[in-house]
C-alpha cells in the first residue's frame, strides 16, 4: 500500500484569515503566489525545475491553477489543473500529485488549494420564469432553491442526536481547540508553517485563532433553535487561505541528499448518505482502516481533521476509539477556520509540521499521520501520511 516513489519535501501555507478580513483584497494568485515559492525555496528547487502545478478550489470557477502558477512566477510551460471537490480539493490536490509523479510523469509536482472567498466571483441562480427574480448562491451548494436558502447545520445536527452528544460537551470540546491554538502560537509551532505576508505579526498567525471566553461560547444561539446543539462557536467557519506542498520523484529526493519528508501510504474517499452527512469523514476511516492489512490502529500518532463541528471531533473519537489527544493537538478548524477547497491541504502541511519540521532526527519521535475530512454532499476523504527521516 505505500507510496515508495513520492516524497513531499516542503510544505507551507499562509495565515488563515476570516472573510472579508486579513485577506479581504488578494485574489487567489496574490494569496497563493508567495505560499508556492516559500514551498519552492525550502525545498531548494528553482520554479523553472518544476512539471506540474495543481490547486484544489471550489470557488473561484475556471482554472485557478493556471492563475496561480504565472502569479508566482513558475515558467509558462508549467502544465497546471484545478480540482474541486469541494473541501475535499486540496487534500485531492496532494493526492494528485503523488500518483503522477509514483507513475513516473513528473519529477516535481507543487499542489495545494487555495481559496480566496473575499474576493470569488458571485455566483447568481438563473430564475426559472419571468416572473423570478435573481439570487445568490452559497459558496458551498445545497439543494435549495429558495434565495434565502439555509446553512445544512439540520443534517449535522443529526450527529450529536444520533450519539447523545450535549452541547455542553461540544462547547468544552471547542473551548479545548482554541486553547491549543493559542498555547501552539505561543510556543512558536506556526514559524516555518505560516508565510507572512508582511512584516507584521497579524499575517503570520490564524485569525480567528482567539481564545473566547467559556461565557461566551455558552451565551451563543444555536444555528436550528431553540434545541439545536451547534452554534457559531462550536463549528468552524469558512476562511481565506492558501496551503501547498512541493512532491518529488525518488530520483529528485535521493539527488537533494535524501531530506526529511513525508510518504503517502494509503488513501480512501467515499460517500454517504444525507442523514450521516456529519459521519463522512468517519466512514472514510473505517475505509482506511480496512486497506491498511497488518498496520496497528495505535501506530497513528496524530489526526489532523478539519473538522465542521465539535460533534464530529468527538464522534471520531468514539465510533473509532481514538484516543482524543492524538486529535488535532494544535486546534482545529473550529479555532484556526475551514478554508474551504484548501481545508484538506492545510491538513498535510500540519502533518509535515508535526512529524518532519519540528521531529527530532536524532528521535524516534512520531512517526505516522492521518489527514481526513468532509466535503459537502456527504463525502467524506482519509489519508494516511508516514514521516520519513
Amino acid at each position: 500500500m505505500t507510496v515508495p516513489s513520492s516524497y513531499i519535501i516542503a510544505a507551507r501555507r499562509s495565515a488563515l484569515g476570516r472573510i472579508g478580513g486579513l485577506h479581504r483584497n488578494r485574489r487567489v494568485g496574490d494569496l497563493s503566489g508567495p505560499v508556492v515559492l516559500a514551498a519552492l525555496e525550502d525545498a531548494g528547487i528553482a520554479p523553472s525545475d518544476v512539471d506540474e502545478l495543481i490547486v484544489g478550489n471550489a470557488s473561484e470557477g475556471g482554472n485557478p491553477a493556471r492563475l496561480i502558477s504565472l502569479a508566482a512566477g513558475l515558467p509558462e510551460t508549467v502544465a497546471s489543473h484545478s480540482i474541486d471537490r469541494q473541501c475535499a480539493s486540496g487534500l485531492d490536490a496532494i493526492i494528485a500529485a503523488v500518483r503522477l509523479v509514483q507513475g513516473g510523469e513528473a519529477d516535481v509536482v507543487v499542489a495545494g488549494g487555495a481559496e480566496s472567498i473575499s474576493t470569488a466571483p458571485w455566483r447568481i441562480a438563473k430564475p426559472r420564469s419571468l416572473y423570478q427574480l435573481p439570487h445568490f448562491l452559497r459558496v458551498e451548494p445545497s439543494n435549495m432553491d429558495v434565495p434565502d436558502e439555509a446553512a445544512p447545520f439540520e443534517s449535522s445536527e443529526l450527529l450529536p442526536k444520533r450519539l447523545g452528544i450535549s452541547r455542553a460537551r461540544q462547547d468544552a470540546v471547542a473551548m479545548q481547540s482554541f486553547l491549543k491554538a493559542e498555547a501552539a502560537r505561543a510556543s512558536r509551532r506556526f514559524i516555518g508553517e505560516i508565510v507572512p505576508f508582511k512584516g507584521n505579526s497579524e499575517e503570520a498567525r490564524d485569525q480567528s485563532a482567539t481564545s473566547p471566553e467559556m461565557d461566551d461560547l455558552e451565551d451563543m444561539v444555536p444555528f436550528v433553535p431553540p434545541h439545536g446543539t451547534l452554534t457559531p462557536g462550536n463549528t468552524s467557519s469558512l476562511h481565506d487561505g492558501a496551503a501547498f506542498v512541493v512532491v518529488v520523484s525518488e530520483t529528485a529526493w535521493r539527488a537533494r541528499g535524501k531530506p526529511p519528508a513525508l510518504r503517502l501510504i494509503s488513501t480512501a474517499a467515499l460517500g454517504v448518505t444525507p442523514d450521516k452527512d456529519a459521519e463522512a469523514p468517519i466512514e472514510a476511516m473505517r475505509k482506511l482502516y480496512g486497506r491498511l492489512n497488518g498496520f496497528k490502529r495505535d501506530e497513528i500518532d496524530v489526526f489532523e481533521l478539519s473538522e465542521s463541528s465539535a460533534a464530529q471531533e468527538i464522534a471520531l473519537a468514539e465510533l473509532l476509539k481514538v484516543d482524543p489527544a492524538k486529535i488535532n493537538p494544535d486546534g482545529g478548524a473550529i479555532a484556526r477556520g475551514h478554508p474551504l477547497g484548501a481545508a484538506g491541504a492545510v491538513l498535510v502541511v500540519r502533518l509535515f509540521s508535526r512529524l518532519v519540521r519540528r521531529a527530532d532526527p536524532k528521535a524516534k519521535g512520531e512517526r505516522y499521520g492521518v489527514a481526513t475530512l468532509g466535503a459537502v454532499g456527504g463525502l467524506g476523504l482519509a489519508a494516511l501520511f508516514e514521516a520519513v527521516r
